[in-house]
């Protein structure tokens, strides 16, 4: 079994963006048969945590945060098998997409690695996404759809994709995005809004508990 030392380590690892750190701790983990879910749970998701909660202080910034997430995404790697094969369940499905005719994706990219650090199943749907692939991602069970926009051009779709889903009980929306504003969501009638990729983790988690 790992060690406090072990687990000091990979959280640091993940605080620091030590790629090297955080697999040999986790293949240290899967290699002895720790419990994953109980060192996702009480490591991993908290060295996350803890590197929103630093970008959020303007301690750190989006190079350093993305690196973080990096190092969060290569120790995801190693234990998502055994995860999978003990019927873990993640907080929810999420999908996430630049809205049609936005083809940025660097913002998007370090949400989605921020909400998998948090423990969320993302379906990324990658960039320029009509509302139509949306409506499919929920259909295989997406319960938060977040969209992204760089462009003021593609904003208007961002409303397109909200009125679709417009009146839906399974199903919340949450937008962000370098041109995207708290008012902007309000005035489309998203159900949350993130400025940033922690800000977009804590908007999904408070529209899944207004539906549970």
């Amino acid at each position: 079994m790992l060690s406090e030392e072990d687990k000091d380590d990979l959280y640091d690892a993940i605080v620091e963006g030590n790629r090297d750190g955080v697999v040999t701790v986790a293949r240290k983990a899967v290699d002895q048969g720790e419990d994953i879910e109980a060192l996702l749970q009480q490591v991993m998701i908290p060295a996350m945590g803890h590197v929103g909660q630093l970008f959020s202080a303007g301690e750190i910034f989006v190079p350093e945060m993305l690196v973080a997430a990096r190092a969060m995404q290569v120790g995801l790697d190693i234990i998502e098998p055994v995860l999978a094969a003990s019927d873990h369940e993640p907080l929810g499905r999420v999908c996430i997409g630049s809205v049609k005719g936005d083809l940025h994706d660097i913002g998007k990219n370090l949400v989605v690695m921020m909400l998998k650090g948090a423990g969320f199943e993302v379906d990324d749907l990658g960039v320029d996404v009509p509302v139509e692939k949306f409506e499919a991602a929920v259909e295989r069970g997406s319960k938060i759809i977040c969209l992204s926009a760089l462009l003021t051009t593609t904003k208007p779709q961002m409303r397109t994709v909200v009125e679709h889903f417009r009146g839906r009980n399974d199903v919340r929306i949450v937008i962000g995005g370098a041109v995207v504003t708290e008012d902007y969501a309000r005035a489309i009638g998203a159900d949350g809004f993130g400025e940033d990729a922690p800000g977009a983790v804590t908007a999904v988690r408070r529209c899944l508990e207004a539906m549970a």
